[in-house]
């Protein structure tokens, strides 16, 4: 209800969710927010992201994510940036600790890290490629999950019905191709193509890919994917047996949540509960080298 003529409205701003609290107090209170932690030392840098990759392959241990031997992450090297680290092929997500991890150069060649050398093709073609052509990544994850492989079988992307599909809106590709599993290097390079600056590709029949400036905002991104596919399989399947289909969130407000949701740092700090607590179950076994 507007105030009585003559009368000026309150300039007093209350802080949501804190009755009684106006805003300057409230942002008086607000405590620093977290972000990742800055190195001057680059192996130093080194040993703290092995140890997050690391923590990375036990997230995707616990989420089920592995398949087999198929599935990786990688993580650009600060030491060198034009290399990169990842799991060695056949070692478990599960087990995997900082001292397994291998160190691969550009041709491909792995020039450093654990015990088992043995370096997965695909991983390879697919992330140089990614690494190669945008800076701005340090890391990338693909895997075969159940609910992300099923969603590209559909050839199609994924539409924005949730808040959490917001953090996707205009920010991820379909990658309309498979020839088989990737070993050469030009499929890697159509699939950083059709990447292009986006965070996430569904790769048609195959799986899920996402990217970021950090392991944890990759892999929450690849997390957050899957369970969007799942959540809108099953809603597709619910609509259709009704006979309608299901709502979709407008553009302005896609487009307004996204800046909230899908941000790099959004990616950073929604990875931190689950790399907490891979941390309390481990007792951080996967940080010994």
């Amino acid at each position: 209800m507007p105030p009585p003529s003559g009368t000026e409205p309150s300039t007093t701003v209350v802080a949501p969710h804190e009755p009684g609290l106006d805003a300057a107090a409230a942002k008086a209170k607000m405590p620093s927010f977290p972000g990742p932690p800055k190195f001057e030392d680059k192996y130093e840098e080194r040993k703290y992201l092995k140890g997050r990759l690391a923590a990375a392959f036990r997230i995707f241990g616990k989420y089920g994510f592995d398949e087999g031997v198929a599935g990786h992450i990688t993580l650009r090297d600060p030491v060198d940036p034009s290399t990169f680290w990842v799991n060695p092929f056949g070692v478990s997500f599960s087990l995997m600790k900082a001292s397994d991890l291998i160190l691969v150069n550009e041709e491909g060649n792995v020039i450093d890290g654990g015990p088992v050398r043995l370096l997965n093709t695909a991983a390879y073609a697919i992330h140089s490629a990614i690494h190669q052509a945008r800076p701005n990544v340090n890391a990338a994850a693909h895997s075969h999950t159940i609910y992300g492989r099923s969603f590209c079988s559909l050839g199609r992307k994924l539409d924005t019905i949730t808040q959490d599909s917001c953090a996707f809106h205009n920010d991820h590709v379909l990658y309309d191709s498979f020839n088989g599993i990737v070993l050469a290097s030009v499929e890697g390079a159509n699939i950083a193509k059709a990447l292009g600056s986006n965070k996430a590709a569904l790769l048609q029949n195959h799986g899920i890919l996402t990217v970021g400036g950090t392991v944890e905002e990759a892999v929450f991104w690849f997390i957050s994917m899957d369970k969007c596919c799942h959540a809108q399989l099953l809603a597709d399947a619910a609509a259709a047996g009704r006979g309608g289909e299901t709502v979709k969130i407008g553009e302005e407000e896609a487009r307004y949540t996204y800046k909230t949701v899908g941000t790099p740092m959004a990616g950073w700090f929604s990875a931190k509960p689950i790399f907490d607590l891979i941390e309390k179950e481990t007792g951080g076994e996967y940080l010994d080298e």
